[in-house]
């Protein structure tokens, strides 16, 4: 399926918290990706998305309309070399290979803007669609930290994916 990777813009919040406000979505992201997700969740994130030069969060679109979200983010201090990629699409469009693509796109564009050696993400063990994605995308897995993750009052396993610069 065609998509674009863009800047978030204002007239994004409606299809923002529509594809956003989702349980299925939200069980496998952070707790800073609220369910349910209202009008001033979206209002935060669009402000957040728009603040960072050079630009670290992207819109995925089909047809202009924003259906998810992929995000690099540096790090800092002795992890300085490293970023974190994090990622999310509407559930309609699950398993139509638009996040490895994505992913691919935004590993380039980490690589080329940012001064960093390495991207990695994370994901919960019960999260083998993400893990599947983040292989077809040419991550390998790099560690498993057992009960570390505590999401809707589970405990989970994190397992942490990463890929180099070639250099």
């Amino acid at each position: 399926m065609d998509f674009e990777l863009r800047a978030f813009q204002p007239n994004d919040l409606t299809n923002l918290v529509r594809h956003a406000n989702n349980y299925n979505i939200a069980k496998n992201l952070s707790n800073k990706f609220p369910f349910p997700y209202t009008e001033n969740d979206g209002i935060t994130f669009l402000n957040l998305a728009q603040s960072a030069t050079p630009q670290e969060i992207f819109a995925i679109t089909v047809n202009g309309e924003a259906i998810g979200s992929i995000g690099m983010h540096p790090q800092s201090d002795f992890y300085c070399k490293n970023a974190e990629m994090g990622y999310w699409i509407a559930e309609p469009y699950w398993g139509q290979g638009i996040v490895p693509q994505a992913i691919k796109l935004m590993v380039a564009y980490g690589f080329r803007t940012f001064d960093i050696t390495r991207i990695y993400a994370r994901t919960f063990d019960t999260n083998i669609k993400s893990q599947r994605v983040l292989e077809k995308a040419g991550f390998t897995l790099e560690a498993e930290l057992k009960g570390t993750l505590y999401k809707f009052g589970t405990v989970y396993d994190e397992l942490i994916y990463g890929i180099r610069k070639e250099l």
